[in-house]
């Protein structure tokens, strides 16, 4: 496998230097070797083109290797999309990438006390950065100017992983989701704190079902340009809940929106939004689709339709003109949830074009996906 990388960069790492601004569409991802035999393990970020028209579609053009211990998992971009955080989920640890100059070069921050690094979430009210550590149940938050470790909060409910963060309200929602030793144990709340202060507020179950519910909150994001502030939230049950906003009363109302498991899904992950803001997108993993969703009313998500991508599910990126998404398909390398594939689907039809098998062919899968910082890629995450 470390030949075909090689290769990659062997032919085409020249023309990346020269031309990588004026592509239309390369993406970064984190990749590891594939499946449980990890003897021979790889980890490391790679550049891969996109754009169907061009001569190096869906192919590696660059890569930077991270050390094998890493484990890498999400890539993070700060507001200003001049630094990106990549999480570990084996190393108390964050890479920083400088995004200033080609190739970009990474640092190590220590976070110490942090077990499974997961999400990075920015406040630019307060200059700070806010790291979720599930397997030891703190938030480490850091100076976003800095990287300096600025304090440790602990969190009422365990297993932390989502975070979003408004500026606008003083909030933030942060998702008990999956003991990672043991992921029979869910979690079923959200975590309200108060960036400005870094106080917790409130905790709330999001599951109409008796506890211990099984919901397994994931993620939490605040749809674009809707006021008051509203947030979708997954749950891995198969559902999706809502946080509508009180201005008068300052808090959150809490309620169920719709249930994948319904429709034979499970392990809802990620939402996306288009550019315009009338659409959502959500994915699942097992057995791995993408949902869309009609948003012009935000607070009543009407399901348009559901398409098959494959194991895994997870994180995606639009075309330029958001007509096509690109669903990359692994969910932490569980089998049966690790495909390794990138689909392409056509978000007119919601019928799928293509799969890029370029990891998976090489014994890799790919842990999230990422538009490279220069790309118009605001209403994404």
């Amino acid at each position: 496998m470390k030949r075909f990388i090689t290769t990659f960069l062997a032919s085409s790492a020249l023309a990346l230097v020269a031309g990588i601004a004026s592509a239309e569409q390369t993406a970064l991802v984190l990749y590891e070797t594939k499946g449980a035999d990890q003897s021979e393990r790889e980890d490391g970020i790679a550049f891969v083109e996109l754009d169907p028209t061009s001569p190096d579609y869906g192919q590696i053009l660059a890569q930077i290797p991270l050390p094998e211990d890493f484990f890498s998992h999400h890539i993070f971009y700060n507001p200003s999309r001049t630094k990106a955080y990549v999480t570990s989920l084996n190393t108390p640890e964050l890479r920083v990438l400088d995004l200033s100059a080609f190739p970009y070069r990474h640092t190590s921050v220590e976070v110490a006390g942090c077990a499974v690094g997961e999400d990075v979430s920015f406040s630019e009210a307060q200059g700070k950065w806010y790291l979720t550590c599930m397997g030891s149940s703190v938030v480490i938050v850091g100076d976003a100017r800095t990287d300096e470790v600025l304090e440790t909060l602990t969190m009422p409910a365990p297993w932390p992983h989502g975070i979003a963060t408004n500026d606008a309200i003083d909030r933030q929602l942060v998702t008990s989701t999956v003991n990672p030793s043991d992921m029979t144990q869910w979690g079923e709340e959200i975590v309200v704190m108060q960036p400005s202060t870094g106080k917790v507020l409130s905790t709330h179950k999001v599951s109409d079902r008796p506890s211990p519910s099984g919901a397994g909150p994931v993620e939490a994001f605040f749809v674009p340009g809707v006021e008051p502030a509203l947030a979708y939230i997954t749950n891995m049950d198969g559902s999706l809940w809502l946080a509508e906003w009180r201005p008068g009363l300052e808090i959150f109302e809490f309620h169920e929106g719709f249930r994948f498991d319904e429709l034979g899904q499970g392990m809802t992950l990620e939402v996306y939004f288009n550019a315009e803001g009338d659409r959502a997108y959500v994915t699942s993993a097992k057995p791995g689709n993408l949902n869309a969703f009609d948003i012009t009313d935000p607070r009543a998500p009407r399901h348009l339709w559901a398409t098959e991508t494959a194991g895994g599910a997870h994180h995606l990126v639009f075309s330029p003109d958001g007509g096509r998404a690109y669903v990359q398909n692994s969910l932490l390398n569980i089998e049966g949830m690790n495909d390794g594939s990138i689909s392409v689907i056509d978000l007119a039809t919601g019928e799928q074009m293509d799969s890029i098998n370029t990891f998976k062919d090489a014994g890799l899968t790919i842990n999230t996906i990422v538009l490279t910082p220069e790309a118009e890629d605001s209403h994404s995450h």
